[in-house]
């Protein structure tokens, strides 16, 4: 059990006991049926998921990182291409893109979203080109419209990085519903997770979400037939039968998340840079994003009095180890600039009211003397 003291940055076991017994009736299900891989969980989910989000198909995958690549297999992107991203996200972001054999061709974000800036876009294409990969980061929806006016001018596809965006909107149409493929993760800790790895592709076009699905089962075709270079990348059914409980609560998860995020947000207005909320959108708060001065010093009394909060991301993936020599002489200002002082506040549904008391109450005590 945690220690009442301790404000954590995420307690998952708030989600899990209200739940306990349909969880674990589930997955006992799953253990007599031995439905372990795909089976009929799996395709419950495919089909709860594709109607919550009003998307045709869906694949459940084994992890976000797996759909991200496959997403990028299923539409041929592969050797000498390029697919403009951002740098400000998660590794497997451009992870993916580099292990399909394409290069990533990162834009600096909007200072207000964190998200791809549409407008720094355009510059980047050239012949090479032959995706956007945009990231609704944190939960907030990145400006698809403008991404997908730009993709349909240039004839490109869009491959929406859905990983921490479940539930998240643009006016009353989904995140995940506006490229030619989505992807998402259900990691543990995502606004909807399983008990460990595991994903899932979607999109209305039927042939390249059919794709998904060969390449997820070593390109099989037919039982003893395999017409793709495939991977092993399934979603198990254990992992299906626990999203199926918890998909019926994701509206609700949902809710929590903003409600803790708008009495951060009035609470510390005028003590640091809070996160801003677009008209006509959803933010979904995967994570409750701050910008602050002095971060590490910030950061250590939090921990100091308690408080778990977080850094997402420090150091930006092009000045990642792995892509640093590419971009040695390559600079995204604003991205640079968010990932040094950005903080995340502890946030997940079940939250009390004195936890979130004690975050920004302490949060100001430490920012008033500065």
């Amino acid at each position: 059990m945690l220690n009442n003291n301790i404000v954590p940055f995420a307690d998952l076991s708030r989600t899990y006991l209200p739940l306990k017994n349909e969880i674990n009736q589930a997955i006992q299900k799953v253990i007599d049926s031995s439905a372990f891989i795909l089976g009929i969980e799996v395709e419950k989910f495919e089909n709860k998921f594709s109607k919550y989000l009003k998307v045709k198909y869906c694949a459940g995958v084994s992890s976000g990182t797996s759909a991200l690549q496959m997403a990028l297999k299923a539409c041929n992107i592969g050797n000498g291409d390029e697919v403009i991203t951002t740098s400000h996200s998660w590794v497997s972001t451009a992870e993916a893109i580099s292990n399909v054999g394409a290069k990533p061709i990162f834009v600096d974000i909007d200072k207000d979203s964190y998200n791809i800036d549409p407008k720094k876009i355009k510059k980047h294409i050239s012949k090479k080109t032959k995706c956007i990969l945009p990231v609704h980061l944190y939960g907030n929806p990145a400006d698809m419209k403008q991404i997908c006016k730009i993709a349909k001018e240039n004839k490109l596809f869009v491959i929406e990085d859905a990983a921490q965006a479940h539930g998240a909107k643009i006016d009353d149409k989904f995140c995940g519903t506006f490229g030619d493929l989505a992807c998402f993760s259900f990691f543990p800790s995502k606004n909807l997770g399983s008990f460990g790895d595991a994903g899932a592709v979607v999109g209305n076009n039927k042939r390249l979400v059919e794709n998904v699905k060969k390449l997820r089962d070593h390109g099989r075709i037919s039982k003893n037939k395999f017409g793709l270079l495939g991977l092993n990348e399934r979603m198990d059914g254990i992992q299906a039968a626990v999203l199926n409980v918890k998909i019926k609560h994701l509206e609700k998860y949902i809710k929590s998340r903003i409600n803790i995020a708008k009495i951060y947000s009035k609470l510390l207005y005028n003590d640091c840079i809070t996160p801003t909320i677009f008209d006509k959108s959803r933010h979904s708060f995967h994570i409750y994003p701050i910008l602050v001065k002095k971060r590490e010093y910030i950061l250590k009394k939090l921990r100091d009095n308690k408080i778990d909060a977080r850094i997402h991301y420090p150091i930006p993936i092009y000045r990642q180890p792995l892509y640093q020599k590419e971009y040695q002489n390559f600079s995204l200002p604003i991205t640079d600039l968010v990932a040094k002082q950005q903080i995340s506040l502890p946030i997940f549904p079940g939250m009390k009211e004195h936890e979130i008391n004690a975050v920004t109450k302490c949060l100001k005590n430490i920012l008033d003397g500065l």
